[in-house]
């Protein structure tokens, strides 16, 4: 249980900390002249991303959750997910938010990466994160239910994060 309890606290805290810097690249965007896209879905996206947190820590504290092939497995995912998040912020550099900004001088990233994965924040951070999480924890009525909830608003993101790019961009 000791083990689970420092993996929850060290979760929450990389996520607190990857939210400050989106934070510090906000303001900085904003005072910039950015401009938001989908605001009313960037909140549907916290809440679910707190829910799935939340609701993943309890499933894992009420099921005494063991360190096994499972968990073993899920922790893999989860730290391949926070690895890839540090590679999506350090190719973004300061236009990574958790928000929708388009900044004024925005300039389109070409890295190989973002050529190879069209939204590899979505797809090689967020879902590996979210189900490494629940793996991780043993929360598999989370990892079902809440990963359903969560392709909501994310799928709604991907689209706006689509639209508002082709309009800046012509070579997107």
């Amino acid at each position: 249980m000791t083990y689970l309890i420092l993996f929850i606290v060290l979760a929450f805290a990389y996520r607190f900390a990857m939210l400050a810097v989106s934070i510090r690249h906000e303001k900085a965007l904003r005072a910039a002249g950015a401009v938001e896209h989908g605001a009313r879905n960037t909140l549907a996206l916290t809440i679910a991303h707190i829910a799935f947190y939340l609701s993943a820590t309890v499933e894992g504290l009420v099921r005494a959750a063991p360190i096994d092939a499972v968990s073993g497995f899920g922790f893999a995912i989860y730290l391949f997910g926070a690895a890839m998040l540090l590679v999506v912020v350090r190719l973004l550099g300061r236009l990574w938010t958790v928000k929708l900004l388009i900044a004024r001088d925005h300039h389109l990233v070409t890295h190989p990466l973002f050529r190879l994965v069209r939204h590899p924040n979505y797809f090689l951070n967020i879902l590996p994160e979210l189900v490494g999480f629940a793996l991780t924890l043993h929360a598999y009525c989370t990892l079902v239910a809440g990963l359903v909830v969560y392709l909501v608003p994310l799928t709604i993101r991907i689209r706006q994060e689509e639209r508002a790019m082709r309009e800046t961009f012509a070579a997107y």
